[in-house]
C-alpha cells in the first residue's frame, strides 16, 4: 500500500507566497461599520420626525373633530361642522404631507452624500491596496527569478 503524500507543507508554503493584508480587511471593516452606522443614524432620524409628525397630525385632526362631535342646536348647524371638519383636514393633509416629502428628500440627499462618500474612500482605498500588492508581486517575482 502507498503513503499518501502530506500537502500540509505544500500548502503553507503556497499560501505564504501570496501576501494576505489584514489591516486592509480590518480598515474595510470599520469603513462599513461607520457607513451602517451614519445610515442607521439617517434612517432614525427620519423615523423620528416622521413619528413626530404623525402624531402632531393626529392630534390637530382629533382637535377638529370635537367641533363635529359636539351636540348642535340646528341641523344645519351639523352639516356645517361636518364640511368645515373636511375642508381643515383637507388643507391639513396636504401641509403634512409637504412635510413628509421634506423628510423623504432629506433623506434622499444625506443618503446619496453617505453612498458617494463611501464610494470615493472605497476607490482610494482600492486603489492604494492595488499599488501594495503590484509592488509586493512585483517583488516576490523578482525573489523567485532571482532565486533561480
Amino acid at each position: 500500500m502507498t503513503n499518501a503524500q502530506d500537502f500540509t507543507a505544500v500548502f503553507k508554503d503556497m499560501m505564504g507566497s501570496f501576501p494576505v493584508d489584514t489591516k486592509a480587511m480590518e480598515e474595510a471593516f470599520k469603513s462599513q461599520t461607520a457607513l451602517a452606522e451614519k445610515m442607521s443614524n439617517v434612517a432614525l432620524e427620519a423615523a423620528n420626525k416622521s413619528s413626530e409628525l404623525s402624531a402632531k397630525w393626529t392630534q390637530e385632526t382629533l382637535g377638529k373633530f370635537a367641533a363635529v362631535a359636539s351636540a348642535k342646536s340646528e341641523p344645519a348647524d351639523y352639516a356645517k361642522a361636518t364640511t368645515d371638519f373636511a375642508t381643515a383636514t383637507a388643507e391639513a393633509a396636504s401641509e403634512h404631507m409637504a412635510a413628509f416629502a421634506e423628510i423623504a428628500k432629506k433623506v434622499q440627499t444625506q443618503t446619496m452624500e453617505l453612498v458617494l462618500a463611501a464610494g470615493k474612500d472605497m476607490s482610494e482605498d482600492m486603489t492604494s491596496a492595488a499599488k501594495k500588492v503590484q509592488t509586493e508581486a512585483t517583488a516576490a517575482v523578482k525573489k523567485a527569478t532571482a532565486a533561480k
